[in-house]
């Protein structure tokens, strides 16, 4: 259910102000490209799962709902740096204020535009490499000291 409800939010908030999702809100005077649409699919989809990793299903008699503090950031900052970078990837080039402000409009359609597909690329290389870090995470938490003496307490009474 959270990856379900990720993907939309995340399909919403990258589609909607880009306008590569129709609404009467955002406009764009340059065409959205062909790849646009796969490529905030794709970020949709790998945005919800990656928030779904951050979601636990509460436990009998386990009152904390927030994750361990020891937990990596790494592929926090790397699901943020591919979010951000697939806005920029499938948004219009000259509806970038700052791309505009640097390298004014038709630096934007010649320079900033071609780069938009590299965009795209390693936003999704970095949406996939935070999800598969944050499943790894998942697969492998550590025991705390007490359970893994219990285990190996455990363990030496059946010999």
């Amino acid at each position: 259910m959270a990856a379900a409800g990720g993907s939309i939010v995340a399909g919403l908030a990258l589609g909607l102000p880009t306008d590569v999702v129709p609404n009467p809100v955002f406009s764009r005077p340059v065409d959205i490209t062909w790849w646009s649409y796969p490529v905030l699919v794709i970020s949709a989809i790998l945005g919800g799962l990656l928030l779904a990793t951050y979601v636990r299903e509460p436990t009998p008699g386990d009152d904390s709902a927030t994750p361990d503090a020891e937990l990596d950031e790494r592929p926090s900052r790397l699901g943020t740096a591919g979010g951000l970078l697939s806005f920029f990837a499938i948004g219009c080039p000259v509806c970038n204020k700052v791309v505009v402000l640097a390298i004014g409009t038709s630096g934007a359609l010649d320079w900033f535009a071609p780069t938009q597909p590299l965009l795209a690329v390693a936003s999704l290389v970095l949406l996939t490499v935070a999800l598969r870090q944050r499943r790894r995470n998942a697969q492998a938490c550590s025991i705390p000291a007490r359970s893994r003496e219990a285990v190996v307490d455990a363990g030496n009474m059946n010999r």
